[in-house]
């Protein structure tokens, strides 16, 4: 397995994975199935040649089988912070420490940036594997915020979590 930064000509896999993760787990993302399966892989060719964002695949073979988007924050008064958005693991590849260290490649590169303090994310609150995760890698909930997301009716609440850099764990 290799994991390393997504480029330009990796636009076509990173797509399909987007729209295999949008279907597959819906309550995990704002965005949606049927807003994003418009989208042409052009959007992320050009996402993945920019450098204001770094968005890391794991590799078995050549499939892309996860992916994770570290996003640094551009305003002045917020260029402290990024945050953890797009996490995703095939279904059949879950269980064998795979997000772990898709994550800590992502936590890796925001200690490389300077200037950045912390690392922002949400999770379904109902997503104890990925609550675990984070924990395990030092991630505190600060907030709870209820009905975040709404689908076909059905309401989810997310854990608003961070990592301050100076009090992270390696693992």
């Amino acid at each position: 397995m290799e994991i390393r930064r997504l480029r330009p000509q990796d636009a076509n896999a990173y797509l399909e994975i987007r729209l295999e993760a949008l279907r597959t787990n819906p309550e995990a993302f704002a965005s949606s199935y049927l807003e994003e399966s418009g989208q042409t892989a052009e959007k992320y060719n050009e996402r993945f040649a920019a450098d204001d964002s770094f968005t890391f695949g794991a590799f078995n073979d050549s499939a892309l089988i996860g992916v994770i988007t570290l996003i640094p924050e551009k305003m002045t008064k917020l260029q402290h912070r990024a945050s953890i958005v797009a996490m995703y693991v095939t279904p059949e590849k879950r269980g064998n420490g795979l997000a772990k260290e898709l994550m800590k490649e992502a936590i890796k590169t925001a200690k490389t940036i300077e200037g950045i303090e912390q690392i922002h994310l949400t999770v379904v609150s109902s997503n104890a594997a990925a609550l675990g995760l984070y924990a395990s890698l030092g991630f505190k909930t600060y907030g709870h915020e209820k009905n975040a997301l709404k689908i076909d009716g059905i309401y989810y609440d997310e854990e608003l979590m961070v990592l301050f850099l100076n009090e992270s764990i390696e693992n």
